[in-house]
């Protein structure tokens, strides 16, 4: 029996991984192709999965640490992916602020897993926006952050910077040309789920070519540990309803409003993440940044009835985080909405501990 073709998808916050899954999902599935998608969070009730979910192949959620640090939780996923259905492929999203891959995850599933299991390279996509900075010596984001972003790109097997639909080609052209004199033993392309530029380029390196995790970075986990903690996690799960509400004029409002307050404090943001869904219409929004970051997807239209998912990662503590959501929510609902929580979540992520950690390329003595 042919082993399962298995994709990891990584990079930092915002970086374009969810949209990148739902373009590839669709692609393969068209070639005939039977998928499985796993997502990855620090809490449950993930933006993410809901969407995926929408693309009607089966998800699997690993919440409550990232992949390496609960190796089980991965490999329970992957054997209930295939419980009914073999699939031919699964793809799989880390955590964003997660570094480390190649020595937690990559090389222990080619040793222990080598007779199920057949990994595709190691892609992680850089967001053209953040690289320009962290490359220049002047990003914005908190320096243990930064380095999180470096030690991912340092890992990886492929580099991919993404959303090039919305940049000039100049300045894409010029970031790829930084990246090969950097990272001379990656692979380097460009690619946006949006327009589809450099997805078939990208397909057809991921599917056939064999070898993974052949760059295992010297990461500094005290660094990495601050990287992740500087930033405050909130998700939280709600059920609305009100009078003939325009869903996707809720979603946007709500959206804009907590940037306004995030771009008053001056803060960083990782992403926010935010579905509604109504009944089988939904509407997705991210926020990478300021206002002008905001882009939604498709449409809840009106109605009485709907479900929210929100997700932050914001350069805040985890409390003030909270009282910012639920003020903005608030002012927008207004009396009109009526919000039910279901759950509330904000935390910071604690040290990670991985189950397994390589030194060097499974294989190599």
């Amino acid at each position: 029996m042919k082993n399962i073709r298995l994709i990891f998808v990584g990079g930092f916050l915002g970086a374009g991984k969810t949209t990148l899954l739902y373009e590839l999902t669709r692609i393969l599935t068209e070639r005939g192709k039977k998928v499985g998608l796993i997502t990855n969070d620090q809490a449950p009730d993930l933006a993410d999965t809901s969407l995926l979910e929408h693309t009607s192949v089966k998800v699997a959620e690993v919440a409550g640490s990232c992949f390496c640090c609960d190796f089980k939780g991965l490999k329970s996923a992957i054997n209930d992916l295939g419980k009914d259905e073999r699939p031919d492929i699964i793809i799989a999203e880390p955590v964003g602020s997660c570094t480390d891959l190649s020595a937690t995850l990559i090389n222990p599933i080619k040793d222990i897993m080598k007779t199920e299991i057949s990994l595709a390279p190691l892609t992680v996509l850089a967001d053209p926006g953040r690289l320009t900075g962290i490359l220049d010596g002047n990003s914005a984001m908190h320096p243990s952050a930064v380095y999180i972003i470096k030690k991912q790109l340092e890992e990886s097997d492929v580099i991919a910077v993404s959303k090039s639909d919305m940049y000039d080609h100049d300045h894409t052209t010029t970031l790829t040309g930084r990246l090969k004199l950097l990272f001379p033993e990656c692979e380097i392309m460009t690619l946006s789920a949006k327009s589809g530029e450099g997805l078939q380029e990208w397909l057809d390196l991921i599917l056939t070519q064999e070898e993974a995790g052949k760059n295992i970075a010297e990461v500094n986990y005290d660094r990495y540990a601050e990287g992740e903690a500087v930033l405050g996690w909130l998700n939280c799960s709600a059920s609305l309803s009100g009078a003939g509400i325009d869903w996707d004029r809720f979603t946007q409002d709500l959206m804009k409003e907590i940037a306004r307050r995030i771009e008053e404090r001056n803060l960083t943001v990782g992403h926010i993440k935010m579905l509604v869904e109504n009944g089988d219409k939904y509407i997705s929004a991210n926020l990478t940044g300021n206002r002008e970051t905001l882009s939604c997807r498709w449409s809840a239209g009106k109605g009485d009835y709907a479900e929210m998912i929100f997700n932050a990662r914001v350069e805040m503590s985890p409390g003030n985080l909270e009282v910012l959501f639920t003020d903005s929510l608030k002012v927008v609902t207004d009396g009109l909405i009526e919000v039910k929580i279901r759950r509330l979540k904000s935390l910071s992520p604690g040290r990670p501990q991985p189950t397994y950690r390589y030194n060097r390329e499974a294989g190599n003595k």
